[in-house]
């Protein structure tokens, strides 16, 4: 390490208490999609934490009245001369209250792990954001004021919230250099990983209409909704390719309403996801030639109707050269420091796919973790909660700081 290094280092090292303390303070505050006022109350705890840096900020209401407010920072002058940096996270989390008391799901320091809901997705990314921007400030303030920095924190990640992909591109001028995603590494012996792309996903509501009659009486005359469902939902599992790296997967299912009727309607809920793009819209022509192809029909004739139709799409984040370029950049940092970087392709979503298709990209900066989404555990382990690895912050963090030391000086 330079002596530079060495200080950044150090410095991290000292502050990481105080680090861990706001991610403590962060993972208290119940920020579940659905709780709007526990995800505002995070965003206005994290403008508490940021307010040394001086940078502005504003709210902005997420397009669903649901949810909470969008946050977003931003130098305190913007210097048409200085290039754009994007930094980006989310308030939300996808535990409820209930879930966390019910599973005991809250901080919990347990050797160099930290238990908690949002610890690794992704309160800690958050507070990387905030180690990395004090740092560059602390130690290369020239740099620092060089950049016209963005900080866009979603309300609604967890589902998908495409206004706050508008949001980022509406804010971000055409040259914006890099779009910096901190979601969480994963666990890797071989050292840390980097996402360089991503899954699209779409979701299709799958409905069957039938034609019901007495289940004892008449049964001849009903054409049973559920059965057909069976055969389509059969069809669209057989849809999925591994070869292919997309998948099918029928999520849920309801139909029918008593059971002495042959039920006259069923519907599930289907999502899709692929990398490739071609595939991906080839999934999707597949789904919808289901359209009015029945195997099930009453004995006089009565065909059931199956209908489905795109409730979402998120397209996917292809490999490119872009994201190329900045993986090369972490990577080669990454060697100097003595640290190794993987490339990932991760099959979750992040708001990195938004961005990737009109600025340069990377996902996973932020520390390393595991068990996202999971508030449950077993006696014999084999249901763990998510935490995130307390020694992860500093390398992490360093590897950034001096990462994108290097990104301003190339530009």
């Amino acid at each position: 390490m330079t002596n530079d290094v060495q200080t950044i280092s150090s410095y991290y090292e000292s502050k990481l208490p105080a680090y861990l303390e706001m991610l403590r303070q962060m993972v208290a505050i119940n920020s579940f999609t659905d709780n709007p006022e526990g995800v505002n109350k995070l965003g206005e705890l994290t403008v508490d934490f940021f307010q040394e840096l001086n940078f502005n900020h504003r709210y902005v209401r997420c397009e669903n009245p649901n949810f909470g407010k969008h946050l977003v920072f931003q130098s305190p002058k913007f210097n048409v001369n200085n290039s754009t940096i994007a930094l980006i996270s989310h308030l939300d989390t996808v535990f409820s209250a209930e879930d966390e008391l019910e599973n005991d799901f809250q901080w919990r320091v347990s050797g160099e792990r930290i238990y908690g809901p949002g610890t690794e997705d992704i309160k800690g990314g958050t507070v990387m954001i905030l180690m990395v921007l004090e740092g560059l400030k602390k130690f290369h303030p020239r740099i620092f004021d060089s950049v016209n920095w963005k900080i866009f924190l979603n309300a609604a990640e967890e589902r998908l919230s495409p206004d706050f992909g508008r949001l980022c591109n509406d804010m971000l001028p055409e040259d914006t250099k890099a779009c910096l995603v901190f979601e969480a590494g994963t666990i890797n012996k071989n050292g840390s990983t980097l996402v360089v792309s991503r899954k699209g996903r779409a979701t299709f509501d799958v409905k069957v209409e039938g034609r019901a009659a007495h289940a004892g009486g008449s049964h001849e005359r009903g054409a049973n909704a559920i059965v057909q469902m069976a055969h389509t939902i059969q069809t669209i599992a057989a849809f999925t390719d591994y070869a292919k790296e997309i998948t099918f997967n029928p999520g849920r299912f309801e139909g029918g309403t008593v059971v002495n009727r042959v039920p006259h309607y069923a519907e599930a809920e289907v999502e899709m996801r692929a990398f490739d793009s071609e595939i991906f819209n080839e999934g999707i022509v597949k789904m919808l030639a289901l359209n009015g192809k029945s195997q099930v029909a009453s004995q006089d004739g009565y065909a059931c109707k199956v209908s489905i139709e795109i409730t979402e799409q998120t397209p996917p984040w292809a490999p490119n050269a872009s994201t190329q370029e900045l993986f090369k950049l972490w990577s080669e940092t990454a060697g100097s420091l003595g640290m190794n970087t993987i490339e990932e392709a991760r099959g979750g979503l992040s708001d990195g796919n938004w961005t990737w298709e009109r600025y340069p990209t990377l996902d996973g900066l932020g520390p390393t973790g595991a068990n996202p989404h999971c508030s449950e555990r077993s006696p014999d382990g084999s249901k763990d909660q998510e935490y995130v690895l307390v020694p992860s912050f500093v390398p992490k963090a360093l590897l950034n700081t001096t990462a994108i030391l290097k990104l301003v000086e190339n530009i």
